[in-house]
């Protein structure tokens, strides 16, 4: 297969939609944002070439909506829709449309993405690979089956177990049981919490294995048949299911086990017929045993880790696989960390307030630099983080020739960044990378949740003193913001007036 790919439609907002324009602009492609109604200032809406609105704030009402995304493809003439994370970008009804349209979707195929989309459905894919999954149910729960049976299953598993739903994600519609005199109760709960998030209530049982890792690994496959596996990256940092804290590589994962979970993973791939970028999560137990989890059929919110430590930037290669070329990576090279890099996920929440979100305008941000640090951001000074959409603002990487270095690296960085206006989970981090148990890696998927219910709420910092008098700051983002503002076309594309506010914010370190 051959694709045109000149002009991509990024299918998304803030930092990752940044991300992607920034790969296409090193590769001479150009890019089209879309925006909903408070997005029309964002960042993203900035970097992009060009930009097109989709409807009101409601991601239902616009970055949910297929019919205007296309409808932004076309008018922009673009040749390739890339989903970024989030949003559309796991469903296959979207990769399907964009197929229709005559367009090419950055990403696998509706068919791998609606078979390794249901849980129930991955498990047995990684059965016909021969690669053990989680103990559980094989087969989805719906509203029909009777507690009986659920009950009869759950004893077969073993308790303690998890009630997960078979279209979840990212925490949600999940719950532990403990006994049986929880189970009817905690399937109700997941049922209900998955219909509001996925639209389906289907459920499957999962034995919960005692203190484990969560172990993943970053594939790339093209159309030839090479399937590429990268060295693994750690997540067993986890706050209520929701990894907080990644890195690569594992210092859980000997080499042996290296080989024998990438190998595992590329398995599943082949047997999913999978092409493009995706992740295998495995768990990885005390003695060294890994189980088939899921997997993600996207580019994943902790790519950069992966990209510090093989070097190679992973949204150019899902457009280059995008377009039919054949994969040109060392396959020992991607298996060979070079040195050691950590993620934090800076989030608008308010960490000494339960981690409500924080939303509002930013008066002030000075993100972190320096060497071996990368910050992949969709916010700047002056602009607000809306109540509508997920309050991650930033990923924060840094990269070090070994784990001890990295983490001092990562503690600098932390140090420097400032935002002020809103609450963020830097201080968070700040304790967290402070941690004994972090320090040494002795942790596991539920060691911040025990460790967080030990603190017992205490606050995690004094008052940000960079959180001062920001009036100044405050007027001259003000300022900027209604400039630009009066720069913009009703339909959202930049005026000459409009470009060049663009370069001033991109001089001013806005990017």
């Amino acid at each position: 297969m051959s694709a045109l790919v000149k002009k991509v439609l990024i299918a998304n907002r803030g930092e990752i939609a940044v991300r992607i324009a920034r790969a296409c602009r090193e590769m001479g492609i150009a890019t089209a944002a879309v925006y909903s109604e408070c997005d029309r200032a964002a960042l993203h809406v900035r970097y992009a070439d060009e930009a097109y609105p989709i409807g009101p704030s409601a991601p239902r009402e616009s970055y949910l909506r297929i019919d205007r995304i296309l409808e932004a493809a076309a008018r922009a003439g673009a040749d390739a829709v890339h989903p970024g994370y989030g949003f559309l970008a796991e469903n296959e009804e979207f990769a399907a449309a964009v197929r229709d349209a005559g367009l090419t979707f950055i990403g696998p195929t509706p068919e791998a993405m609606a078979l390794m989309g249901s849980k129930t459905a991955a498990r047995a894919t990684a059965a016909r690979a021969g690669v053990m999954a989680v103990p559980g149910t094989d087969a989805a729960l719906g509203d029909d089956v009777p507690d009986e049976e659920i009950a009869r299953a759950a004893d077969r598993i073993g308790y303690p177990l998890l009630v997960k739903a078979v279209a979840g994600g990212g925490g949600k519609g999940m719950r532990t049981v403990i006994d049986h005199a929880d189970l009817s109760a905690a399937v109700r709960s997941a049922r209900s919490e998955a219909g509001t998030a996925f639209g389906d209530t289907a459920v499957y049982l999962e034995k919960r294995l005692s203190r484990p890792r969560h172990i993943e690994v970053q594939l790339m496959a093209d159309h030839h048949g090479t399937v590429l596996p990268f060295v693994e990256r750690e997540c067993s940092i986890q706050r209520r299911h929701q990894k907080v804290v990644e890195e690569s590589p594992s210092l859980a994962v000997t080499s042996e086990i290296r080989r024998a979970i990438t190998a595992a993973a590329a398995s599943v791939a082949r047997a999913a017929g999978y092409t493009n970028a995706g992740t295998i999560e495995f768990l990885l137990d005390e003695d060294g045993r890994f189980y088939f989890l899921e997997m993600n059929t996207r580019l994943q919110v902790e790519h950069p880790i992966t990209e510090l430590v093989t070097g190679v930037d992973l949204v150019q290669q899902q457009i280059r696989v995008a377009r039919g070329e054949r994969l040109e990576l060392d396959p020992e090279r991607l298996l060979t960390p070079n040195g050691h890099a950590i993620e934090c996920r800076i989030y608008a929440e308010d960490p000494d307030n339960n981690f409500l979100p924080s939303p509002g305008r930013i008066v002030d941000l000075r993100a972190p630099a320096g060497p071996g640090v990368r910050d992949d951001s969709g916010v700047a000074g002056g602009l607000e983080v809306p109540i509508f959409y997920d309050p991650m603002i930033s990923k924060l990487a840094a990269w070090a020739p070994d784990r001890p270095a990295a983490i001092a690296r990562m503690r600098r960085a932390l140090a420097e960044y400032v935002v002020a206006g809103i609450k963020t989970t830097i201080p968070f981090f700040r304790w967290l990378l402070d941690q004994p148990e972090f320090v040494s890696g002795r942790f596991h998927t539920t060691y911040l949740d025990q460790v967080m219910a030990d603190r017992g709420g205490r606050p995690f910092a004094p008052p940000d003193a960079a959180a001062e008098d920001v009036a100044a700051v405050a007027a001259a983002v003000q300022t900027l913001l209604a400039a630009e503002s009066a720069s913009m076309r009703p339909n959202g594309e930049a005026t000459p007036a409009g470009r060049r506010w663009k370069s001033q914010a991109r001089t001013e370190g806005l990017r």
